[in-house]
């Protein structure tokens, strides 16, 4: 039974509470997709692709064709149908046990939206808990070198019924502002009691108290106000 729909007892509707989850995966090196991404500007689109005995169909949607047929690594195209304002790309190539949207899909998770761009895949994922985002990332280790939930969009209904649903866009951060974040969790520094101070972390960091102090406070306000933003 899914978690969404009609309450089993009094037949009202309830709120789902499932997520939406933006995922990007980087260092994929078997993908077509992903290596035409590095040569085009902007991204590539239209990402869809089927299988038929031990043959993987792929194709995708690309504005600037020159630079495809630049790109290292992207096999000889089984067709090419032009659109005048881009061109639509198809190859054939052995499935493969190491694709990542095989692997997301083998776990029974349907692809709402994939695309490349700058050399990283891009999917966007609908599924019922976080338990399930943890499987999918679970599942793609070592098919990658690294795998980066972008964004999350989790729904809860409150007692009213109402779906509160809470953005959380790890895209507005910095590299180092998450870095930050992601050290001060670890090392418990939002527990209480605190198994780690403020300096503990910067010296983990290697940078001064000071300098943590202000991408922590830089990176809350981020998230405060992506989740403060609608209420």
């Amino acid at each position: 039974m899914g978690t969404g729909g009609k309450s089993p007892v009094d037949g009202s509707e309830t709120a789902p509470d499932g997520v939406r989850a933006g995922v990007a995966i980087h260092g994929t090196t078997n993908c077509p997709v992903v290596a035409a991404s590095t040569a085009h500007d902007g991204p590539i689109t239209g990402v869809n692709w089927t299988h038929a005995g031990d043959t993987h169909t792929e194709e995708f949607r690309a504005r600037d064709p020159d630079a495809v047929d630049r790109a290292e690594g992207v096999p000889a195209p089984a067709s090419v149908v032009d659109l005048g304002d881009e061109r639509v790309y198809r190859y054939d190539r052995p499935r493969d046990g190491e694709c990542a949207c095989r692997i997301i899909e083998e776990l029974d998770c349907p692809i709402a939206d994939a695309r490349a761009e700058d050399g990283v895949l891009l999917l966007t994922l609908h599924l019922p808990d976080l338990e399930r985002l943890r499987d999918v990332v679970s599942a793609l280790d070592g098919t990658a070198e690294r795998v980066e939930v972008r964004y999350l969009v989790q729904g809860a209904a409150r007692g009213d019924g109402v779906s509160d649903r809470t953005l959380v866009d790890r895209g507005r951060l910095t590299d180092r502002q998450c870095e930050v974040l992601r050290t001060a969790y670890r090392m418990g520094y939002f527990e209480r009691p605190r198994d780690a101070n403020a300096r503990d972390v910067a010296d983990a960091l290697d940078i001064a108290p000071s300098t943590f102090a202000e991408h922590l406070a830089a990176a809350q306000r981020k998230l405060l106000e992506e989740t403060l933003a609608a209420n």
